[in-house]
């Protein structure tokens, strides 16, 4: 439930990188995102990836680097696998991950290379300019002379850097102290700019300088704190104002006679409280603005109006539709730079090899469809090729084309009956039909034959479940955790394994599916007096939700747990098995979970003549290629002539959603939903919840809520119900479909309810 991010640009700044064939990387640590923007044909494409806290950049003879938490990632760019990255023969450039450079956490800000492509950072904790070698973390070459030893105190806030005819010329800093901190006393008027060579401050009384650049013979500093950009004479110290812009400017980047510069909405915190910014009654932007630095003026910007509030660094780039390849990426194991002159000893790999990579990058990419075209294409080549007759039909199945899927999986255990990974696949296309003793069989023939083979354990503990068969089903639920994907969690503790804690603080972690968290929710209560103290991890948008139980001592999120703050741990997920869940304790006392009353929630107001309320969820995720949810041109069938309000409660909603609901005269509330808590008070309000099987489902029953689930036609144990009531919410009825994929009945079920209530 994050907000996505999203933005908005003026024609300009998409005909400024199409006319001068260049790209823009954005850093933004607020929002742990590297940005590619980039001109593709009639519109700007953002594309993000994720890097924690990313900050300084520096591009120079194909290298790009990148400061990130408490390391720096060299990237380098290979345009000639461009073409291979997807969509292929889209990309013009394509920077790969080579080297990574652990620093330790000294809050790595601006960097720049010299001309002997040396790479300068500046090193904000201990207030010195620094360079790199392989036997240590960081060399300090540099720091100002007011600063009398080194610590990571932060003492002045050295922030930027500026090369001059290819060495480090000149940085900024938020104040001349000498003390931890001591920047701060003075950030409205104590800003500096040192020149490096003279070791002498040539220009004073800024507010909070960043990003110092000698361009054209001239200095230029964005003055942040006052959200300009301007001019220094190195001589005088004077300064000359070029432009003032709407946003804590930071970033900087020249191209011809414009510059490039990111703009920050500015946190209402004490440090950037009581700046001339924050003191101008005008809205605050993020983005990036292009300025004509001849005239001062605006010429276009790109503005991100969600889920991005603050922009580090700006860093041009001499391609026009670069990717940027994280580490996983499968071209990471297949690209390779070797010297020149050895090339001719190298042969290209087979043709055939080649389109199989393609087809598994597509399958990888999750873009099912061209994969499963790719892969017929192979087999007209190599009809025999079990492998990728194995992965067409791991495709057919995950776009729901089973009965082609199951007819290859039968081929293949037919010429091999040990195929671990055919039965496993043959075994859910049995479980999705609800034929659970062919799945069993499929599930246990696959374990015979791979004892470690975690998707069939787990996979068969469902089945188990589903049969409350509990003993069995807990274990067999337990190798989740070694599937391939899953975030094991990496704590130098004990996992707690139901032993007598009563002396020891423990730890419970959510994993990464939130409607479980909501479900094993149930159970905290249950650790009450079983331990010293109770801390749950979890993410931001459940974290209220778990500190209104009184069981629940404190909440963390996840990332901000110091190694002293617990004894033991486990994952919420693996309660069921640590406490013997079993089919007499299932039920607890409901609503199990609460809204805090400080919650802010907008206040739902039903159409005249219409009192009853009724909250909508039709999506388990944010995708809307997702062939498990209930499309909305179905579900909104729900509302036609009944003498209801409607309300869409679907926290994110797609441009072409939004039109649907607007033209039915559904209320969409999604603006005001980005917690569970904040979706939880506004399902409160409603007389009905109506929902397939999403996190959602699992909030409304937690909070004993009156709730239809449209469930799919496979039997979920989570879902498994008796006479339409679920096995662990009560009062909640489960609308089944009757076949797969038809979503018929259960809608058809549920205007029947309805109507019954409405009368």
């Amino acid at each position: 439930m994050s907000v996505p991010p999203s933005s908005e640009y003026t024609s300009t700044f998409l005909t400024f990188l199409s006319t001068l064939g260049k790209s823009v990387l954005v850093s933004t640590y607020q929002a742990q995102k590297l940005i590619l923007v980039r001109a593709q044909n009639s519109h700007l494409n953002t594309h993000f990836v994720t890097t924690p806290k990313p900050m300084g950049m520096a591009f120079q003879h194909k290298r790009l680097s990148i400061g990130s938490g408490n390391h720096i990632v060299d990237y380098f760019n290979l345009p000639n696998v461009a073409h291979r990255v997807h969509p292929t023969n889209t990309h013009d450039g394509a920077f790969f991950q080579r080297r990574v450079h652990v620093t330790g956490d000294i809050d790595i800000h601006e960097m720049a290379f010299d001309n002997k492509n040396a790479l300068w950072f500046v090193n904000t904790k201990m207030s010195c300019l620094c360079t790199l070698d392989d036997e240590h973390s960081f060399v300090p070459r540099w720091r100002p002379p007011f600063i009398t030893a080194y610590d990571t105190s932060d003492r002045c806030h050295l922030n930027g850097l500026a090369i001059r005819d290819g060495k480090p010329r000149y940085v900024t800093a938020l104040g001349s102290s000498d003390r931890a901190a001591g920047w701060r006393n003075t950030k409205k008027d104590g800003g500096i700019v040192i020149d490096i060579d003279s070791n002498e401050i040539i220009a004073d009384g800024l507010c909070m300088p960043h990003s110092p650049r000698w361009y054209r013979d001239k200095l230029w500093v964005l003055e942040s704190g006052r959200g300009e950009l301007i001019s220094i004479d190195e001589s005088s110290g004077k300064k000359t104002i070029v432009t003032q812009l709407p946003g804590f400017c930071r970033g900087i980047d020249f191209i011809e006679q414009f510059a490039l510069i990111g703009l920050s909405e500015v946190r209402e915190t004490a440090v950037f409280a009581g700046l001339p910014l924050t003191e101008r009654e005008q809205h605050r932007k993020c983005g990036v603005w292009i300025v004509n630095i001849e005239s001062g003026a605006i010429v276009g910007h790109l503005e991100f109006t969600k889920g991005v509030e603050e922009i580090f660094a700006v860093q041009t780039l001499p391609a026009k539709y670069p990717a940027l390849l994280e580490l996983d990426h499968e071209l990471q194991d297949t690209s390779y730079v070797v010297p020149k002159n050895l090339i001719g000893e190298f042969v290209a790999a087979s043709k055939m090899q080649n389109k199989i990579d393609e087809a598994l990058a597509l399958h990888r990419d999750k873009q099912y469809i061209r994969a499963i075209a790719l892969y017929q294409k192979i087999l007209m080549e190599e009809p025999n090729n079990p492998e990728v007759q194995l992965h067409r039909a791991e495709a057919l199945s995950k776009v729901g084309q089973w009965d082609e899927a199951r007819r290859i999986l039968e081929q293949i255990i037919a010429a091999d009956s040990k195929h671990a990974l055919a039965h496993n696949l043959l075994g859910q296309y049995h479980a999705v039909h609800n034929d659970f003793n062919q799945a069993l069989e499929h599930f246990n023939a696959a374990i015979n034959s791979d004892g470690q083979f975690a998707s069939a354990y787990y996979r068969r503990g469902c089945i188990r479940l589903v049969h409350r068969n509990f003993d069995q089903g807990w274990q067999d639920y337990a190798w989740r955790t070694r599937m391939p994907g899953f975030n094991t969690f990496s704590l130098p503790h004990p996992e707690w394994r139901g032993e007598d804690i009563s002396d020891k603080t423990l730890l419970i972690l959510t994993e990464k599916t939130d409607g479980d968290a909501l479900l094993f929710a149930r159970f905290l209560p249950c650790l009450k007096g079983r331990c010293k103290k109770l801390i749950v991890a979890c993410d931001e948008r459940l974290k209220l939700l778990f500190n209104e139980l009184e069981v629940v001592d404190e909440v963390r999120e996840h990332g901000t747990l110091p190694i002293d703050l617990f004894d033991t741990y486990s994952s919420i997920m693996s309660l069921g098995e640590m406490l013997n869940v079993n089919a007499e304790s299932l039920s607890v006392d409901a609503p199990y979970l609460a809204i805090n009353d400080k919650v802010i929630a907008p206040t739902v107001v039903n159409q005249a003549h219409r009192p009853l309320k009724i909250g909508l969820f039709w999506r388990s995720n944010d995708r809307l290629d997702d062939h498990t949810a209930c499309h909305l041109s179905e579900f909104i069938s729900l509302t036609e002539n009944l003498p209801a309000s409607f309300f869409s409660l679907q926290p994110t909603t797609f441009a072409a959603e939004r039109e649907l609901l607007a033209k039915h005269n559904i209320n969409n509330l999604a603006q005001g939903i980005t917690t569970y808590s904040q979706a939880g008070a506004l399902m409160q309000q409603m007389d009905l919840i109506v929902t397939v099987t999403a996190p959602m489902a699992h909030l409304s029953g937690a909070l004993a809520l009156p709730t239809l689930v449209l469930a799919p036609y496979q039997l979920d144990w989570q879902w498994a119900d008796t006479d339409q009531l679920s096995n662990w919410y009560p009062g909640v009825r489960v609308l089944r479909q009757k076949k797969i994929g038809d979503w018929t009945s259960p809608l058809e079920q549920c205007r029947q309810l309805i109507g019954d209530i409405t009368g």
